[in-house]
């Protein structure tokens, strides 16, 4: 078992654009569209957004076509920030920074200077402790400016999954398979799912399967805990949906 970090920058991050489909431009894409159908676009001038757990940089490249400028992208994983700049070298907007995410905010954004902060892709779960996240809300509602707006992915995992439930299938493509695969140890009690991501590749049809894997710790946040967090910090639930797999959105307001 590894760190999170550690666990991208040794094993996912060589993977990832794959495992959402392969094309970052396509995601980017369909990034946008999730986010203007949550009532996200057309900022005014010099807008301000941060992508927290920016990953590939579909996200960060969704903000920018959408026309906020600068796009923090915002990622601990040098190898998927690696992949952003080349993904956004022709778009200075998108500016890939280097940081933890439990100290970004206070270091790279002036309170109440942010109009839009995300956090997608299961990234809250990905923190150390359920302080952490909920320190990361504060930090969230502090950056906004009075009126922004932020919006949370997250999966919750507070109901263990039994049986064959626990495995996962990810991604499989005709030389690469990915599967995850949950456990609920007795002594992880409430707290976090140790998540095993096994990962099979072959170099071509008829060659031999080889497969690596990981496993790190993942909280289990429940929706309801997250969205009172929030409550907490001063910002207001303007929006929530519900999606297959546990996977829950909420989009936010600073009041103002």
């Amino acid at each position: 078992m590894t760190t999170v970090p550690d666990h991208y920058d040794h094993l996912l991050a060589e993977h990832y654009t794959w495992m959402l489909g392969g094309d970052v431009r396509a995601l980017a894409d369909a990034q946008r569209e999730f986010l203007t159908r949550l009532g996200v676009g057309a900022p005014g001038a010099d807008a301000l957004a941060v992508d927290l757990g920016c990953g590939p940089g579909h996200t960060a490249l969704a903000l920018a076509d959408l026309g906020f400028d600068p796009v923090l992208a915002v990622d601990l994983s040098r190898p998927l920030l690696d992949e952003l700049a080349a993904h956004t070298a022709e778009r200075p907007a998108v500016r890939p920074v280097r940081a933890d995410l439990r100290t970004a905010l206070p270091e790279l954004v002036r309170p109440g200077s942010a109009e839009l902060v995300v956090c997608l892709g299961d990234t809250l779960t990905h923190l150390p402790t359920r302080g952490d996240v909920a320190a990361l809300l504060n930090q969230v509602a502090d950056a906004l400016a009075p009126g922004g707006t932020a919006v949370l992915a997250y999966r919750d995992l507070t109901v263990p999954l039994t049986g064959t439930d626990r495995f996962l299938p990810v991604r499989a493509t005709a030389d690469r398979i990915m599967t995850c695969f949950l456990e609920y140890p007795a002594d992880y009690d409430d707290y976090t799912v140790l998540v095993h991501d096994l990962i099979h590749t072959r170099p071509g049809p008829g060659g031999d399967w080889s497969l690596r894997s990981g496993s790190y710790r993942k909280l289990r946040l429940a929706h309801a805990w997250v969205l009172d967090q929030c409550r907490g910090s001063g910002l207001r639930v303007v929006a929530e949906r519900a999606e297959p797999g546990g996977m829950h959105t909420a989009v936010l307001r600073r009041p103002g």
